[in-house]
């Protein structure tokens, strides 16, 4: 069975638009993966610890055979091969992949909850699937990205990318 996934990714160390564009390469390789849509690029302002560098975020779109515990276990691996290391809480990151949406799923099992548990408080989330996808609904709040997004008033520090 084919699923749709929404994919966030972000990095803020080292060449972060290579280290995103990889990230992309390889989640395509695994399973067959199928890119439906895949969102600029945004530099972005750190959230929570602030001292460290800006980041580089992106949203993707894709096609899957997997099931989302299968899709996260291969993320996460993606990850680790891709040289992410764990520093403290929203530390800085070579590459930071998170499962946003699966289907319209609503999943809490362990280290998987969809969606993502606080992408609505997010700019730098919502404003890359805004572009890909404004009218996708968020299963929890009955609301579509455009309206989250257009609820957030804090400005995050979020611009287009311009390598």
């Amino acid at each position: 069975m084919r699923h749709i996934a929404y994919i966030g990714m972000g990095s803020n160390v080292g060449n972060k638009l290579l280290r995103c564009q990889e990230a992309i390469f390889e989640i395509l390789k695994i399973d067959r993966n199928k890119l439906l849509s895949q969102s600029s690029f945004y530099k972005t302002q750190p959230l929570g610890y602030t001292d460290q560098d800006w980041f580089v975020n992106g949203v993707i779109k894709v096609e899957t055979n997997l099931e989302a515990h299968e899709l996260l276990g291969s993320v996460q691996a993606l990850e680790l091969n891709l040289g992410r290391r764990e520093t403290f809480r929203w530390g800085p990151r070579v590459i930071d992949l998170d499962l946003l949406f699966f289907d319209e799923e609503q999943i809490q099992a362990g280290d998987l909850v969809i969606p993502h548990p606080l992408l609505h408080e997010r700019q730098f989330v919502l404003i890359p699937l805004a572009e890909i996808d404004p009218y996708l609904m968020h299963p929890v709040f009955k609301k579509t990205i455009q309206e989250l997004l257009n609820n957030l008033y804090e400005d995050q520090g979020v611009e287009k990318f311009l390598p």
